[in-house]
């Protein structure tokens, strides 16, 4: 079977663990050349040597998309050294979790900082290549998938920043889709429920005993579902464009 991503670059943040790690190895076995962006470098490599050793291109970029100049310099580098740019998934994020009042006022803005403008400084950079790559790529269609959550589409107590954050992502992706749409630069925006990665790790340990009360014995969706799910929407037809995909662990209410 050819690889459906075969001839196009694609720049995944968020790189070094989970969701990120998982889309960019589900991308580069379709065929396509990724830039693997995040502030692990160690993790970065590691990834990168498996994706070459199956026969696959990957670069690394380490960098902070928190910095809107680092954020443009990955976009440029993924451009300079692989080609161009076909594919943006904004996946770098962090869920700082616990009450509004009393909150710690730098662990909110560390979430705004990461979940959205990070997300929209990569895609400021990543914009002109984009349609460029839809102009004269091989696929004629180039996509931009913001990795949002549940949370962004339902607030939750103990959630007020990060549900705020991922809300923002849905509104921002949403606009943003109907201002690309023309040009073939589809936006795409994808809500995973509880997903079994590091993301809940920042948490002080009471918020994490929480969240395991919370949902007690389901099972949870791994990296490699959303992975699935990213890859689903980027290897659509020309015509098709999937605006949003909401993923939930069956057991999940």
């Amino acid at each position: 079977m050819t690889a459906r991503l075969e001839g196009t670059v694609a720049l995944i943040t968020g790189a070094s663990s989970g969701i990120g790690r998982a889309t960019a190895t589900e991308m580069a076995r379709e065929g396509a050349s990724v830039a693997l962006v995040g502030r692990r470098k160690d993790r970065l490599d590691d990834l990168a040597a498996e994706i070459t050793s199956a026969g696959g291109r990957a670069l690394v970029l380490p960098a902070d998309v928190t910095d809107a100049d680092a954020a443009a310099e990955v976009v440029q580098r993924t451009v300079e050294d692989l080609g161009r740019l076909d594919t943006l998934v904004n996946n770098a994020g962090l869920m700082l979790l616990g009450p509004a009042p009393g909150a710690d006022l730098n662990e909110w803005r560390r979430m705004i900082d990461i979940n959205l403008m990070g997300l929209m400084y990569a895609t400021h950079a990543a914009v002109p290549h984009l349609v460029a790559a839809a102009t004269d790529g091989p696929r004629q269609v180039a996509d931009i998938v913001n990795v949002g959550s549940l949370a962004g589409r339902s607030a939750f107590a103990m959630s007020a920043v990060y549900s705020a954050t991922k809300f923002g992502v849905g509104a921002f992706s949403e606009a943003l889709r109907q201002e690309l749409a023309r040009q073939h630069v589809r936006v795409s925006v994808v809500e995973p429920g509880s997903v079994d990665t590091e993301l809940r790790d920042h948490n002080s340990p009471a918020v994490r005993d929480q969240l395991s009360a919370a949902f007690g014995s389901i099972e949870r969706l791994q990296a490699v579902d959303i992975a699935d799910a990213v890859n689903y929407i980027v290897t659509r037809p020309r015509h098709v464009a999937v605006a949003e995909l909401l993923v939930r662990p069956t057991e999940q209410i």
